[in-house]
């Protein structure tokens, strides 16, 4: 018997077990995977109509949404979990809730306005523990302290070509330096004032945010346009809100 009838045979043998009708099929079944995979990876055609489809269909129901039922809802849950927090927590998600609630922030904003709200901000956490104390009223009372705000622009190199102009909103507390603060502004070309500079949102910074930076920070987020009413302010009348305890001998 040559070569030729013993490949004859093995090929009759493998046909009649079902050997080739199985390989055929093996092969047949990893060519349509390979296929599939092409036409369904991330970079195939069919891959492609698909998100195409679906952005479509998301896009056009995100935009019909209407998001202040969020709001109320997210408000609502907040507010179910402060009641149920403990205490360690309860200043972050206090103030996590007033950044993500900014309905009453408005679209712009003057600087005399933002004094106004430092000043209550002093009135309300102001160290009164070196303050002076004012008997002659019929309740005993803290001494005023005073408030300064300036506006300071930073002058350009005579050789810089920036259309960019910086300032710093500075806010002052004489007695209490805690207080004070920086705010960064800036402007492009004959564009309005803005804040150009967030504070921190991390986490921990969360924790130490009183209700004047949120405020600050909220005017930021939303891209509040600022207007320079005023260069400088002062205000040496700014009552505390707490009042000394009065001691009985």
């Amino acid at each position: 018997m040559n070569l030729e009838n013993n490949i004859k045979d093995v090929i009759n043998k493998k046909m009649e077990d079902g050997t080739i009708e199985r390989l055929i099929g093996e092969q047949l079944e990893k060519g349509i995977n390979k296929s599939l995979e092409n036409l369904l990876g991330t970079y195939g055609d069919v891959t492609k109509i698909i998100e195409g489809k679906i952005k479509e269909v998301m896009v056009s129901q995100l935009s019909k949404f209407d998001y202040s039922n969020y709001v109320v809802k997210l408000d609502c849950v907040l507010t179910e979990i402060l009641e149920k927090t403990t205490l360690d927590h309860k200043k972050i998600l206090e103030n996590f809730k007033e950044l993500m609630l900014d309905d009453d922030i408005p679209k712009q904003v003057k600087v005399s306005d933002i004094f106004e709200k430092y000043k209550k901000n002093i009135a309300k956490n102001i160290n009164t523990s070196d303050l002076k104390i004012d008997y002659d009223d019929c309740e005993p009372s803290y001494q005023f302290v005073t408030a300064t705000m300036e506006i300071e622009h930073e002058e350009k190199r005579s050789w810089s070509t920036s259309s960019f102009k910086n300032a710093k909103i500075i806010l002052e507390c004489e007695e209490d330096e805690d207080l004070n603060l920086e705010i960064n502004i800036s402007k492009f070309m004959e564009y309005p004032w803005k804040l150009s500079e967030k504070t921190d949102t991390s986490i921990d910074g969360l924790r130490y945010l009183d209700e004047f930076k949120i405020y600050i920070l909220k005017l930021y987020q939303k891209g509040t346009i600022l207007e320079i009413d005023e260069e400088y302010l002062s205000d040496d009348e700014v009552e505390p809100e707490g009042r000394p305890e009065i001691e009985y001998r």
